[in-house]
């Protein structure tokens, strides 16, 4: 399942390029290229390890026990008919919907490697379940850039209703491509998970220390991927604007909103959301235009993610047949979706004057604050659970149904 990339000569001049343009830049603007650095080490150090490894870890020896094989045939009802992907994906939905990117790639690529998805199952999982931390949304850049806590509520609801909606319209992709075999449910489907789980399990045949260690060391390994990433882009977002990339790309960009009726001030903030995310949701805060394109235009960005997020999932992929084209186009997708559907949820709860209740747990900025980490992990595992039991229901209450009908015809007939 090896990716074989295929450049031409351009394509390794450019990136020869580019590297020897980005080398000489951190040599001329040395202090820049240290504090951007520092930024994105604080960033990763503070934030991000703290708040992925012990899911990166659980995931891994929830995947070596065989629970989310049984969950595949649990979820299977399901996900088949409204993702086209198989039960299995129920888990990376949750995990990736609860705790932000890339772990939804990371657990994507795992099932690929184990012949749980197919190739064009596993490029429409990973289309809709590589999403934002809520609390980024909520804490980061509801309070911490906009300076409020309701700005991160249409945030957070308009980024995963168009994530879902990117994944039914994933449903269609490669329609007629070959698929995983489906867990065909005959008798009793909490015995038939059962089976599988204890299949799963000797199939990976490690001891449980063994398998605890192993999730260990591949995950911190993972962490220090996405730190390199994250350290990079950073960097290389901060040389691009001294050097002047930034506003000549914005400027061409500006001609491009001012057609829409978008203003052209929110530029600079396409930008540089393109390359991070963290950025150029700070330059869209900031900006001089109305609230409601602002809070639209920080919508697109979280939902397009950024290269660096992109370059974390080229990474996490890399060993394994899953393309990046279907992926960068959904996210293109997410991003057009997210900004129309914050800019409908506005104006809904502008005109019904409609508020909901926050808790202030969601309202703090991200820190690496101990009880901060404690309530995100809690916080993150609760809505993981909350998702996967009400999953079940509706996967048993289409199973019932399904038997009614079948009944029903037998009678009938």
């Amino acid at each position: 399942m090896k990716q074989r990339m295929r450049r031409g000569p351009w394509g390794s001049l450019a990136m020869a390029f580019l590297a020897v343009s980005l080398t000489i830049g951190m040599v001329i603007f040395p202090e820049d290229t240290f504090s951007s650095a520092l930024v994105g080490l604080r960033v990763w150090w503070e934030i991000v390890f703290p708040a992925l490894l012990p899911f990166f870890v659980f995931s891994e020896i929830l995947m070596g026990l065989g629970v989310v094989n049984a969950m595949g045939v649990l979820l299977e009802p399901l996900m088949r008919p409204l993702f086209n992907v198989p039960g299995v994906g129920s888990f990376v939905m949750a995990m990736g919907l609860a705790s932000g990117y890339p772990l939804g790639a990371i657990l994507t690529s795992k099932l690929r490697r184990q012949n749980a998805c197919s190739q064009v199952e596993a490029e429409r999982l990973i289309s809709f379940t590589n999403t934002a931390d809520p609390l980024f949304m909520f804490g980061a850049v509801a309070v911490g850039m906009f300076g409020d806590a309701t700005v991160g509520t249409i945030l957070a609801l308009s980024h995963y209703l168009a994530s879902l909606l990117v994944g039914l319209c994933m449903a269609f992709y490669c329609r007629n491509a070959p698929q995983t075999s489906d867990h065909v449910v005959r008798g009793n489907i909490l015995i038939k998970s059962l089976v599988e789980l204890h299949r799963a399990r000797k199939r990976d045949g490690r001891p449980l220390g063994q398998l605890m260690g192993d999730a260990i060391r591949n995950s911190v390994q993972s962490l220090l991927t996405i730190g390199g990433f994250i350290i990079i882009f950073s960097v290389l977002t901060r040389l691009a604007t001294i050097v002047g990339i930034v506003d000549l790309i914005g400027a061409m960009v500006a001609l491009m909103l001012a057609p829409l009726g978008i203003a052209t001030t929110l530029a600079p903030s396409v930008v540089s959301g393109f390359f991070e995310i963290t950025l150029g949701t700070q330059v869209c805060a900031a900006a001089m235009a109305p609230l409601t394109q602002r809070v639209a235009m920080a919508g697109a960005i979280i939902a397009w993610s950024g290269l660096s997020v992109h370059g974390q999932v080229a990474s996490v992929i890399n060993g394994t047949d899953i393309r990046m084209t279907p992926y960068l186009l959904s996210r293109l997708l997410h991003a057009v979706l997210a900004f129309v559907l914050t800019i409908v949820l506005w104006n809904t709860f502008s005109v019904f004057n409609i508020t909901l209740d926050i808790p202030v747990f969601l309202t703090t900025i991200p820190s690496s604050n101990p009880s901060f980490i404690l309530y995100r992990l809690w916080f993150t595992g609760l809505r993981a659970a909350t998702f996967l039991g009400i999953a079940v229901l509706f996967s048993a209450l289409v199973v019932g149904l399904t038997r009614i009908k079948i009944s029903f015809w037998r009678v009938k007939a």
